[in-house]
């Protein structure tokens, strides 16, 4: 049968499950219902089942079919604390995350797809509890971790600390590995009650210590492709270096305008460029000229299928590995200076106010004039370097108007509530050979701003003309947060004499954005910053336009950077089809069908690259501080708990002082306002302090730093 009729008998069934008047049926009272013959039961089978194993549906011991969440059962995705315990965050995004007990998982692992079973009703200011009814799909089939060798059998330990259980080796699945050794098993058998799972070793990574052989173990636990598969290389190699004088037809040729790209000094995949001139209305005209990737990765070809695959490029601290092969991403669609580049254009004419008055979106062609960094932009804009001014005076004038535009757009986006969180990035030095020499802070310079701000306009410019086309269409959303999470953030910094108004069963986000400002530069910056940050959903793709809470707009999407998102390269095709006329109602609505598995898809690999980015990162900062055991260093007291509290460094690292090491006193922790008193003394810990500590550990294997205070 095909595909398409399959999924539309499937539609049909699971719209009659959902109807209000249906209640639980039995096989053929669903076969009478609709209607089919005897010769169609197989066909309702296999729907029954496919949706039964979605999650969608329950089959009961009676034999009735019903909705899984009448009957108090959710599916989604499992998440497993290293403490043993997990909760299951619902496919449904309006159900809150469900908590589940370590006696209460039934086999189930981090990752996993699972159908839970609500055990309590929700109860303003308690969870929902919840038990492991079924185990839909394994999320995790490989691990990786440290082996242990005995006489007849050996096990691995999971890097991942989510993993809870050892994993069994028999001794014919020990492929020769050594006690020490970082290892990728293969699940073979899943845990049961009392039982560890089983596994056989697939590939040894090498000595733990060796050199290297630390990012790897990130690498493959994630799951991450350096290599390219032959059959995509093949393809590439049939792609031409450089523009031939046949592509540039039909595109509006700008290789005469002043554009350039400003970026990091490491970057080399460079997806935008950016050009701006003041009209004689005294309005801006701002240009910004994005890689047309997709002149070069066609649908269905091996490349394309690769790219969604990976769906991101993943920044690792010492390598990127890219969504596209390096004769694409670091040539032929980067916008290297002086060479012509086939690009995608969107000009928008900006009023003072930061209005876009104005615009329009087509295929191009430039000569980016210039490769420029973020620190020189700065030192030209702030410092005034002279050596800079006079190399660079033919875009002086340009980088001068392109600040001022970037002030007016940014004071525009705060009016309307967006939310700006301050956090300073990690910049990690490694020498040659992968250790970490130096750990910074890296702080976000007016060239950082200018670049955002425009890239922002120009993503919001271009959701909002192809909204109201009405074609299938991929955006960037960021849904209203859940109204508990905001009570509880109220609540915390109530305590901190912080008043967060205007909250009913909504909020704006310019309530927010008002506590967010008058945190900043205090001592409880970083942690208000932080919270608030946690108790709003994460950002996702989306075929719906569903607005975008963050940013304070209706219109978002992701156009600027298809070198290293798929999503972005999936919204120029649509673009093309539409501005040449080729998206027919046919297209369309294949595409409608398409869109909820690319944004699902999409959103998963780039949670799974942010993951991955984060602990490489981590790793680092705990390596860099294995030598300096005993050395005093002078911190902030960025969070305190129960067991203890966090001391952030100058240079962004974080360790833990255990309340156990404080032997001055007992120290008893207040839950209101998040501080470690004195019984005796009523000497007091909190948020903002300074203190002197000692660093005592730093534990690579869990990726903590401890200190204690001198």
């Amino acid at each position: 049968m095909k595909k398409a009729r399959f999924e539309e008998k499937k539609q049909e069934i699971w719209g009659l499950i959902r109807e209000e008047s249906y209640h639980p049926m039995t096989f053929s009272e669903i076969l009478d219902i609709l209607g089919w013959n005897e010769k169609d039961e197989l066909l309702l089978k296999r729907i029954l089942d496919e949706l039964e194993q979605e999650g969608k549906i329950v089959r009961t011991k009676r034999g009735r079919y019903g909705l899984a969440e009448e009957m108090n059962l959710f599916v989604g995705v499992l998440e497993v604390n290293p403490r043993g315990f997990g909760f299951l965050v619902p496919d449904n995004p309006n159900i809150p995350d469900i908590y589940i007990s370590a006696e209460n998982m039934n086999g189930a692992m981090h990752g996993d797809r699972v159908l839970v079973k609500a055990l309590s009703l929700p109860v303003e200011g308690k969870r929902i509890e919840g038990y492991v009814e079924r185990i839909l799909k394994r999320g995790i089939t490989k691990v990786v971790g440290r082996y242990e060798d005995s006489k007849n059998f050996g096990f691995v330990i999971p890097d991942d600390q989510r993993i809870t259980y050892d994993i069994y080796i028999p001794k014919s699945g020990k492929n020769k590995a050594k006690t020490g050794q970082k290892v990728v098993v293969e699940i073979t058998r899943y845990p049961e009650k009392r039982r560890n799972p089983e596994g056989r070793i697939i590939e040894i990574l090498g000595y733990e210590n060796a050199k290297g052989v630390d990012i790897l173990s990130i690498i493959k636990k994630y799951e991450l492709e350096e290599e390219f598969p032959k059959e995509v290389l093949k393809e590439v190699e049939n792609i031409p270096d450089v523009v031939l004088e046949e592509e540039i037809e039909g595109r509006v040729d700008l290789r005469d305008w002043t554009i350039f790209t400003i970026d990091g000094e490491d970057a080399k995949d460079f997806d935008d460029a950016v050009s701006i001139k003041k009209l004689p209305n005294g309005n801006y005209l701002l240009g910004v000229h994005i890689a047309d990737v997709s002149h070069y990765v066609k649908p269905n070809t091996h490349l394309d299928r690769e790219a969604f695959r990976r769906g991101t490029s993943v920044y690792l601290v010492d390598r990127v590995i890219p969504m596209l092969p390096f004769k694409l991403s670091n040539g032929i669609c980067s916008l290297n200076p002086n060479v012509d580049r086939l690009t995608f254009s969107v000009l928008m004419e900006i009023d003072k106010n930061g209005n876009v008055v104005k615009h329009d979106i087509f295929e191009s062609v430039i000569r980016s004039k210039e490769r420029m960094t973020y620190t020189n932009v700065t030192k030209i804009l702030k410092e005034e370097d002279k050596d800079l001014l006079k190399r660079y005076e033919h875009i002086r004038e340009d980088l001068e108007l392109m600040r001022e535009l970037a002030l007016i757009l940014r004071e525009k986006r705060m009016k309307r509530g967006a939310l700006d969180f301050d956090f300073d990035e990690t910049k990690v030095i490694l020498d040659k050979n992968g250790r970490p020499i130096d750990i910074r802070r890296y702080e976000l310079t007016i060239s950082n701003k200018i670049i955002e701000e425009f890239m922002l306009i120009c993503n919001e410019t271009v959701a909002n003309h192809f909204f109201w086309l009405n074609v299938p269409f991929l955006y960037r959303v960021h849904e209203e947060p859940d109204i508990e999470k905001i009570y509880q953030f109220a609540e915390f910094i109530y305590n901190m004499g912080y008043v967060l108004k205007g909250i009913s069963n909504k909020i704006h986000p310019k309530a927010l954005q008002a506590i967010l400002e008058q945190s900043r530069g205090t001592p409880e910056e970083r942690v208000i910053h932080t919270l608030c940050l946690r108790s709003l959903k994460k950002a996702r793709y989306c075929e719906e336009n569903l607005g975008h809470f963050g940013l304070s707009t209706d219109y978002y999407c992701h156009f600027t950077s298809p070198i290293r998102r798929y999503p972005d390269l999936v919204i120029h095709r649509i673009m093309k089809d539409v501005l040449k006329g080729k998206m027919t109602e046919k297209k369309a609505e294949r595409l409608r069908r398409k869109m909820p598995e690319i944004a699902k898809w999409t959103s998963q690999r780039e949670q799974i690259a942010e993951e991955a980015e984060r602990e490489t990162v981590e790793l680092k900062k705990v390596e860099f501080m294995t030598d300096k055991i005993g050395q005093v260093f002078e911190g902030i007291i960025s969070n305190v708990t129960p067991f203890g509290f966090f001391v952030e460094l100058e240079n962004t690292i974080e360790g833990l002082v255990r309340v156990s090491s404080l032997e001055d006193d007992y120290y008893v922790f207040n839950e209101k306002t998040y501080q470690l008193i004195g019984e005796k003394s009523k000497k007091v810990y909190k948020i903002g302090d300074k203190v002197k500590v000692r660093v005592i550990s730093a534990n690579i294997a869990l990726r903590q730093i401890e200190f204690t205070i001198v």
